[in-house]
């Protein structure tokens, strides 16, 4: 019987040769990571513990990135504790300010999250970095105690739900357009504590970036991690990146999986997450008269390189509109970068944009952007929950960035082809 991409790459990580789709078992993890709101409580467990050191000092990364610059005292102290910890620890990985990046942009761009790797954060959108070919999944600060001090996780075996992707997609759909439209299809309990492994010609076709905002938000629909066969593309984006040894796997074609779903993506257009939830997907024709007061770029989800160049050329020469604000956030210090020698930033700011630090801020409610009552938001980040971007009378759109650009410079939710 042939197994899935992911029940291989736990069986190269236990010692059980043989187990089944929801049994228990102990799996060794390449590389743990947690933020400044989830890594205090871990790292006071691992204290608490009796342990004298953690399992690897290299392979464990701690990265402020939610609610730094630090926006208040409680922040600074919880930074804090990751500074003192990584210090004494000597963790290799930790990432202070003007090093740090949105940390599931940053991991996959520094290397060290992998094909073939096992990977676990305390974070939900961990399974971001499942477009590498990797098994990545989120996990609560007490169980990322427990794995600093083992460097070994329990867990169930899931069971995988094929994706198949055909066609071609339109001038203005991207990888966010189908993970909102799945979503939309499936709902948010649609694959609770199951593998979305997504594939098809259109996903073969897709870039890296757009490959890890599919992978970002199969969370959003109760999954235990989202995952991409890796192929060209991907050994591409790790080729120079990589700073260990790797390993491709694919399912096999006798691989048994608990269903498998067929979309023909020439019939999706763009899409909007309607509050309060984002499987209240609309194909953008169907969105109507919806004014905006914010439009957010940026996140986990959509602050990459490609996102910016989207939003970018489609702000160039244009202006926002009078009474909306327009926040931009690079995910990482060298997409910043990259921006500036690109000509992005000015183009931004230029029509009247604000162009941020790498930071969480907004997405969470947490700081640069945050909503008052009454307040719309069109946003590329990946949740739209009740008061997720602030006060609990405000209401948060999903989009891709490609729409939250045009939205910015029409005052209202808009599509692309209404301002090129």
């Amino acid at each position: 019987m042939g197994r899935t991409i992911v029940e291989k790459i736990l069986a190269a990580h236990t010692d059980r040769k043989n187990f089944k789709v929801g049994e228990i078992l102990n799996v060794r993890v390449d590389f743990v990571f947690g933020n400044d709101v989830t890594a205090p409580l871990a790292i006071k467990d691992f204290q608490n513990s009796g342990a004298k050191h953690v399992f690897d000092s290299d392979r464990i990364g701690l990265i402020p990135d939610h609610f730094t610059p630090n926006k208040d005292i409680k922040s600074a102290e919880q930074c804090k504790i990751l500074r003192d910890f990584s210090r004494v620890e000597k963790i290799k990985h930790y990432f202070e300010v003007g090093k740090m990046g949105i940390e599931h942009a940053l991991l996959p761009e520094q290397g060290l999250v992998l094909p073939g790797d096992v990977v676990v954060g305390a974070d939900s959108h961990t399974p971001t970095s499942g477009a590498l070919g990797a098994f990545a999944t989120g996990v609560g600060s007490t169980d990322l105690g427990a794995i600093i001090t083992l460097g070994e996780m329990w867990l169930k075996v899931p069971e995988t739900i094929k994706f198949i992707y055909r066609g071609k997609l339109d001038k203005w759909v991207s990888g966010k357009d189908l993970i909102l439209y799945t979503i939309g299809k499936i709902g948010v309990d649609g694959a609770t504590y199951k593998v979305m492994e997504f594939c098809g010609e259109a996903i073969e076709n897709l870039s890296m970036d757009n490959r890890f905002t599919m992978c970002n938000m199969a969370i959003e629909a109760g999954a235990k991690s989202g995952i991409i066969e890796p192929d060209k593309i991907t050994l591409d984006y790790i080729k120079n990146r990589a700073k260990r040894p790797y390993k491709f796997y694919q399912s096999d074609s006798d691989a048994i999986y608990e269903k498998i779903i067929e979309y023909d993506v020439s019939e999706i257009e763009p899409q909007v997450a309607f509050p309060h939830l984002p499987e209240n997907g609309r194909g953008i024709s169907q969105v109507g008269e919806i004014k905006i007061d914010q439009a957010v770029i940026g996140s986990c989800t959509n602050g990459r390189i490609d996102d910016l160049r989207v939003a970018a050329k489609i702000l160039q020469g244009k202006r926002v509109y009078p009474g909306v604000r327009l926040i931009v956030i690079p995910g990482t210090q060298d997409i910043y970068l990259q921006a500036v020698r690109e000509g992005l930033v000015e183009i931004f700011i230029s029509a009247g944009a604000a162009f941020s630090t790498p930071t969480c801020g907004p997405c969470i409610g947490g700081h640069m952007g945050v909503l008052a009552e009454g307040e719309r938001a069109i946003s590329t980040t990946n949740r739209n929950f009740v008061g997720r971007m602030g006060h609990p009378k405000s209401e948060v759109y999903l989009s891709s960035p490609a729409v939250a650009a045009a939205s910015a410079i029409v005052g209202k939710i808009a599509n692309p082809e209404e301002v090129i």
